[in-house]
């Protein structure tokens, strides 16, 4: 497949991270010419000051990996990412609201976070391995009635979780393109093969650590 780098947004997420690792992560995606990097909200500024020049995409996460923050604290976040350079925010779904069936808070906790980045993109990651088929449907379509522009299936942060797996994104492209949402998959893809599917089921962008792997 053709520009398979445009699709990596080059991820490094742990918690131990450091200034000299997320430096290299950056210039890894310059090299490549990867969609985006992936980093924490205390790395946005370092990760601006490396790619501020360049086209590829600073995206940080929001209310993660639980999304159990208040809707306010998640606001916070994306505001403060945003100043510090942030291109698009992905923010975590209230999954234990979304079990609850509490769809209105759901929308509201997306929509308040919309309000925060109106001319940023937004992307809602549903951890899609603690939920139904149905429930993900159901959170697609509140994705849709926010005005998010992305949603993605993981975190990749769940104890024994598999991540994205095909006939998850299969069911958000289903539900979301024709609104004009886009999915990212995101989660244990490690490998060309893996990304190949994800974008054949209707990926179009791919959280990844593995990118040079997958590239090279």
């Amino acid at each position: 497949m053709e520009n398979l780098n445009k699709y990596i947004e080059h991820t490094l997420l742990a918690q131990n991270a450091t200034k000299e690792e997320v430096i290299k992560l950056c210039n890894e995606a310059k090299k490549y010419n990867f969609r985006g990097v992936c980093v924490n909200p205390c790395n946005v500024e370092l990760a601006h000051s490396v790619l501020h020049d360049t086209d590829v995409k600073i995206v940080t996460v929001i209310g993660f990996p639980l999304g159990a923050n208040s809707s306010q604290v998640k606001v916070f976040e994306a505001t403060q990412a945003i100043f510090a350079g942030a291109d698009e925010i992905d923010m975590v779904l209230n999954v234990g609201r979304m079990k609850d069936k509490d769809y209105d808070f759901v929308r509201k906790d997306i929509e308040m976070v919309r309000s925060a980045c109106p001319k940023n993109i937004l992307k809602v990651i549903l951890e899609t391995d603690l939920l139904t088929p149905e429930e993900i449907k159901k959170a697609c379509e509140l994705c849709i009635d926010a005005n998010a522009d992305f949603v993605k299936t993981s975190t990749g942060f769940v104890k024994n979780g598999v991540g994205a797996k095909v006939e998850d994104v299969k069911l958000m492209y289903d539900t979301v393109h024709s609104h004009g949402l886009r999915v990212k998959a995101s989660g244990g893809v490690r490998t060309k093969e893996a990304a190949i599917l994800m974008i054949k089921a209707g990926a179009s962008s791919i959280g990844t650590s593995s990118g040079l792997k997958i590239c090279e």
